[in-house]
């Protein structure tokens, strides 16, 4: 069993898996955005409350997990790379980083266009909003220590530390409306036992939820082949592919 996965951590092994693996993943997640879409825009009614304004989470909601899971794989992967020396960590890592800042931008930037006509303000120094800019900040000064930092090896063990340590934010974002007193709503989604949304507009958001993740894991196979490319440019099967490439 182990020797089964030991094998991923093979660059060339893990390029080719990722080459056949990844246009899968990118018509999985075309599915289930159409699904997810439709549903939530489309055939989910109204919010007594809220109107059609809340249709905004199929979007918000989805891209805040993904801002936290993106992490915790950047930072998993890191600490792979840097205790036990695996390269495949160090790259994965490496290529998580922007995608991670894209999706906390992104739950910052539609969490301001809700917050405007619900609070009336685009931004307020809420618990969670805070730390979920933390770990946009968490996210950039991890891209400006791999820019710094001439060496791949050098900069990988920088980052993988600052990961590290900036996992103690993800439980913050988590439960910081439930540890503190904030304007943004408590869990509904993870509420099973006392579901305060309705079915139709539940499914629709596991289904965004699912297709973003599926979106993650395509573009990290992507990201991944070509800092594999770029970090193994100077062997032979990478010159072997390259010239394999040209020949065709």
């Amino acid at each position: 069993m182990f020797d089964r996965f030991h094998k991923y951590a093979s660059p060339p092994y893990f390029h080719a898996f990722a080459r056949r693996l990844s246009p899968w993943l990118f018509g999985l997640s075309a599915v289930l955005f159409v699904v997810g879409l439709v549903g939530g825009l489309v055939l989910a009614p109204a919010d007594y409350q809220q109107g059609d304004s809340f249709r905004i989470i199929y979007i918000h909601v989805p891209s805040a997990w993904l801002s936290m899971f993106v992490y915790m794989v950047m930072a998993s992967a890191g600490a792979v790379g840097l205790i036990w020396k695996v390269k495949m960590g160090d790259i994965i890592a490496r290529a998580c980083a922007p995608l991670g800042a894209s999706f906390t931008f992104l739950a910052l930037a539609t969490g301001s266009l809700w917050g405007k006509p619900m609070w009336g303000t685009w931004w307020v120094w809420d618990a969670r909003l805070t730390s979920e800019l933390i770990l946009l900040f968490l996210y950039l000064g991890y891209l400006a220590l791999q820019s710094a930092i001439e060496d791949r090896r050098a900069a990988a063990r920088a980052g993988a530390v600052l990961a590290i340590v900036g996992v103690v934010n993800i439980p913050i974002i988590h439960y910081s409306v439930e540890w503190w007193s904030t304007l943004h709503q408590g869990p509904t989604v993870t509420k099973f036992d006392t579901p305060s949304i309705a079915t139709s507009m539940l499914i629709p958001l596991l289904a965004m939820t699912l297709a973003f993740k599926t979106l993650f894991a395509a573009v990290l196979l992507v990201r991944t082949r070509c800092e594999i490319l770029e970090f193994e440019q100077h062997t032979t099967w990478v010159r072997e592919l390259t010239l394999g490439a040209e020949s065709r």
